[in-house]
């Protein structure tokens, strides 16, 4: 090798050339196909599963995608019953903002109703399966009352607060009917608050829509005839959909989303149950646009 330095040259070269393809082929193989080099135009793939508690994760991809200019079209996987008023409203208003510079399409799963739907109507285009579930317009808020559990086991709770509707909701007492009718006027509140994203996002009537809005369910079909869904299809209905919507040419490049890393206790309870039953320790009453599945 010293006599042919020029040898040497080239077989270094050549191991310095080999160990860069090799990294770039680690790098796309281990980001799950989230990032390719190669393609300038592609649909981003974002999911929303589950009951939606925790927002965060969601709103950062949308973030993301929305600044990455390769992206040209966004698709919500919506397989989800709702969840809580507050992250729902945070993920509706992220994609309103993302909308405003891309096309963004939501694919119904089994269940895109109540939160799941509210956060739908954002989109530019709603696509859900003839089985979906969806719909559930509405707001419910749930309060456990063990006062006479406590009075036979002998237990006594003492509370002090600073004002007399500090405590509504309390497990520990029945509610009073000006609670009550406290409680209602913000249920009718945020179900207006509901009402209006519905008719703004479908273009529909207020009035249609308030005839709609009393908590009950509609298959995607029924949803479809009723203007509250545009199209019927899956998920590969969709990524065609949405790259004729951003004027794509050709097969489409997606990115899917990253594989999930395994969890025993997810395993054992599953993430959002945990997480659901987390925010039911609260004390105080939360609100929800939530469709209860039925067990079975």
């Amino acid at each position: 090798m010293k006599k042919h330095p020029l040898l040497l040259g080239l077989l270094v070269f050549g191991v310095l050339l080999s160990l860069f393809f090799v990294s770039i082929f680690a790098l796309s193989y281990f980001s799950g196909r989230e990032e390719s080099l190669w393609q300038d135009e592609k649909i981003a793939i974002i999911e929303v599963r589950g009951v939606i508690i925790d927002p965060q994760p969601t709103v950062e991809k949308l973030i993301k995608f929305r600044k990455n200019e390769n992206i040209k079209a966004i698709i919500l996987r919506i397989d989800s019953p709702g969840g809580a008023v507050g992250p729902a409203q945070e993920i509706y208003s992220e994609v309103k903002k993302v909308q405003r510079e891309k096309k963004v399409l939501v694919s119904m799963g089994s269940v895109a109703a109540s939160g799941g739907y509210y956060v739908a109507c954002a989109a530019d285009k709603i696509m859900a399966n003839p089985g979906t579930i969806t719909g559930s317009i509405g707001v419910i808020v749930e309060s456990l009352n063990v006062e006479d559990l406590f009075r036979k086991i002998g237990l006594r709770p003492e509370v002090i607060k600073s004002g007399r509707h500090k405590d509504i909701g309390s497990p520990f007492r029945k509610m009073s009917p000006e609670e009550k009718r406290l409680l209602q006027g913000v249920l009718d509140n945020v179900h207006e608050q509901f009402i209006q994203a519905v008719a703004e996002g479908r273009k529909l009537p207020l009035e249609k829509v308030r005839s709609l809005a009393d908590g009950r369910i509609f298959s995607g079909d029924q949803a479809r005839t009723m203007g509250l869904v545009d199209e019927l299809g899956n998920l590969q209905d969709a990524i065609a959909m949405a790259a004729k919507m951003a004027g794509i040419k050709g097969e489409p490049e997606v990115i899917y989303p990253e594989k999930k890393r395994f969890s025993l206790l997810d395993l054992l309870l599953g993430e959002t149950t945990l997480r659901f039953l987390e925010s039911r320790g609260e004390t105080f009453p939360q609100l929800y646009f939530l469709y209860s599945l039925p067990q079975g």
